[in-house]
């Protein structure tokens, strides 16, 4: 890499990871087009790129939300349950199968749209009578769709994963630290799949591993900050973030597969 591409990929990883680490969203997704468009890392290489961000950034949040007690409990390990076997699950289909990213964009598109506006709106005017917790059977089933996605397409999770367990009432503050420990563990084996099928299979496939190590590394030092700042914001600013955050992606997306 040359040392302007090393400036970009740090800062970033590390400005998007403060933004989204307090609402325990680890940013790769947003990563996602500049490592398209502006780093020029070529398909499907850019899916274990993007998960080896998260094994490198994970720590500086998981830190934090360890110091505050915030790790562990039922949440986190329903969502590493489901979430592991479908990480592998979408790695091998995205080498063997090779799924278009342009319906990927399409459906994370419709579905992160109207998911973010409603919880813009709820949070803004809360219902008379708060959505009880969603169930364990949900949580888990929730989690496997999650994982086989974000191994196909190099997402942790937990930009879909937030928004809705948010929106079916749970507090932020108590998803976050859940979905960045299952969005860490998530992308590690990942990551270590998809070099495994590199040795097997012919293409960009194993990440790059400079590009990917560099916007982790930004992404640490973001996503410390990032959980650093989570107790100081209110739940209802940590939704309004969550929901926005949904909402721009999905933007993103559409507008992606309209240019």
């Amino acid at each position: 890499m040359t040392g302007q591409t090393e400036v970009i990929a740090f800062a970033a990883g590390a400005l998007i990871a403060v933004v989204t680490a307090p609402v325990g969203v680890s940013g790769a997704v947003f990563l996602l087009p500049v490592q398209l468009s502006l780093l020029g890392v070529p398909s499907p290489a850019v899916t274990p790129t993007n998960l080896l961000f998260n094994v490198v950034a994970g720590p500086g949040a998981l830190v934090r939300h360890h110091r505050q007690g915030d790790l562990g409990g039922p949440l986190t390990r329903l969502l590493i349950a489901g979430t592991l076997p479908g990480v592998v699950a979408g790695a091998a289909i995205r080498v063997f199968a090779v799924p278009g990213p342009t319906v990927f964009r399409i459906l994370v598109g419709l579905l992160l749209l109207p998911l973010g506006l409603w919880l813009c709106a709820r949070t803004l005017r809360p219902p008379r009578h708060p959505t009880g917790r969603p169930s364990t059977r949900f949580i888990t089933a929730l989690a496997l769709a999650v994982g086989t996605v974000g191994g196909i397409y190099g997402i942790g999770g937990g930009s879909i994963l937030g928004p809705v367990l948010a929106g079916r009432g749970m507090p932020v503050a108590q998803v976050a630290p859940a979905a960045l420990a299952s969005t860490f563990l998530t992308s590690t084996v990942g990551a270590a799949t998809y070099a495994l099928l590199s040795l097997t299979a012919d293409g960009a496939i194993a990440p790059d591993w400079p590009l990917g190590l560099t916007c982790g590394l930004g992404g640490l030092v973001g996503g410390y900050l990032g959980a650093r700042l989570q107790p100081r914001l209110p739940e209802t600013a940590l939704r309004l973030t969550l929901g926005l955050l949904a909402t721009a992606l999905a933007a993103l997306y559409l507008v992606q597969t309209i240019a």
